[in-house]
């Protein structure tokens, strides 16, 4: 005579609940790599830019005074210090009307050059309109309909069309820029103008649209970001084994 299966009555909680160790490798493996990989990336691409402009500054400065050249040992982060030091002072330095003076002679030399003028202006509007603290671009989220009608697209707002560009436009209501990037790489994507009332803006910062595009639609704004690995319910996981059995 065979013995049936066991009375479910007689099986205890703690046998129907206790995790396999399978499943707690696993809940470790993932939680510890959730933990390093943030900190991995962050300190290779921190040491990376680090290197970079160590690499650029430090071939300028006089090895006399260069720290490498009395230690044994280089010293990374020099070069980062001295060109912060750097930018700095010369913020503080055309702050003034000599350094003004000084300034507007330089762009005046450039101005007379055909190629590197178009270049010098076009590089100074982009990095003005990007760090300009009054300035507007970029720094609204909205939606719109793309590719097709009935689908949704985050896109950046940037300001307004210029009256040129606005009025060689078949629609007369008021047009605005926008840069819609790609997933997962926001530094890629398209920059078209298209009426207002087709825009719908979200009450989102630029830094959570930003991460939604990158994480593919996983990290929702208002969200840390931080995948939950937890395992089942202790009820649903009871419920799941007395269904198998």
């Amino acid at each position: 005579m065979t013995a049936g299966p066991p009375d479910p009555r007689l099986i205890l909680p703690t046998d129907i609940l206790r995790p396999t160790w399978g499943a707690r490798l696993r809940r470790y493996f993932l939680t510890g790599l959730v933990i390093a990989a943030p900190l991995a990336i962050t300190a290779s691409v921190t040491w990376w830019f680090i290197n970079f402009i160590d690499g650029l500054v430090k071939p300028l400065i006089p090895n006399s005074y260069l720290p490498d050249s009395y230690l044994p040992y280089p010293v990374p982060g020099f070069g980062l210090v001295i060109a912060f030091v750097g930018l700095t002072l010369l913020g503080f330095l055309t702050a003034n009307l000599v350094g003004r003076s000084l300034l507007n002679a330089g762009e005046a030399i450039l101005g007379r050059m055909p190629v590197v003028r178009s270049l010098y202006k076009g590089v100074k509007q982009v990095f003005e309109t990007i760090f300009s603290q009054s300035g507007t671009s970029f720094r609204k989220v909205g939606m719109v309909q793309f590719p097709q009608p009935g689908m949704w697209s985050i896109v950046f707002i940037a300001q307004e069309a210029a009256p040129e560009i606005a009025g060689r436009l078949p629609d007369g209501g008021e047009q605005v820029g926008v840069f819609m990037p790609c997933t997962p790489n926001p530094t890629t994507g398209f920059f078209f103008y298209l009426p207002r009332r087709e825009i719908v803006e979200l009450s989102i910062s630029v830094e959570d649209g930003a991460k939604l595009i990158m994480s593919a639609g996983l990290i929702q704004p208002g969200e840390q970001g931080k995948p939950k690995l937890e395992a089942k319910p202790a009820a649903k996981a009871g419920a799941d084994q007395a269904e198998t059995t």
